[in-house]
């Protein structure tokens, strides 16, 4: 019970960092005008959820908050991409390492978590076992392309589309 409310602890401390909604609120403004899938807390928390549903179908025994905050903070940086071009994988690390570490992860939680954002956008981490597969894999099926107003104009190739629900 005790590494529970540590979980909650260091996770609630993300959400409420001031870097943390500094950013988010700078993919809100970057997106404010995108018709497509946004970088929002909705898809953050989606891509946890679902990272935690893979976790547990997987059985790979990831800690909770390890999960949690990779998919809090694996598109936190999206609006540099917008904005300097940068790729978001590498401006959402960047942006992550000292969240984290004001959050309370040690560096070998860090690092993991880093390494699973870095490679979240490549599709070879689409089999990894590990925090970076679940990551990929909640990613990629997290946005519900079945009831997007824009699915037509996406770029996302048709078998990429999530047109049903898996998790």
């Amino acid at each position: 019970m005790r590494e529970r409310v540590v979980t909650v602890d260091r996770i609630d401390k993300i959400l409420k960092h001031d870097l943390f909604m500094k950013y988010l609120e700078e993919n809100r403004a970057a997106e404010a005008e995108r018709c497509f899938c946004r970088h929002d807390m909705v898809h953050f928390l989606d891509v946890a959820r679902i990272g935690m549903i893979l976790n547990l179908k997987e059985q790979q025994g990831i800690k909770e908050e390890i999960i949690y905050a990779a998919g809090l903070l694996h598109d936190i940086g999206k609006h540099l991409q917008y904005s300097r071009g940068i790729p978001h994988q590498q401006a959402s690390a960047e942006l992550a390492l000292g969240i984290l570490k004001d959050c309370g992860f040690d560096p070998n939680e860090t690092s993991v978590i880093i390494e699973a954002i870095l490679a979240h956008r490549d599709m070879g981490s689409a089999s990894a076992g590990g925090l970076t597969g679940i990551l990929y894999r909640a990613d990629k099926a997290s946005r519900p392309c079945f009831s997007c107003g824009a699915e037509k104009e996406c770029n996302w190739k048709g078998n990429q589309k999530n047109l049903t629900i898996k998790y």
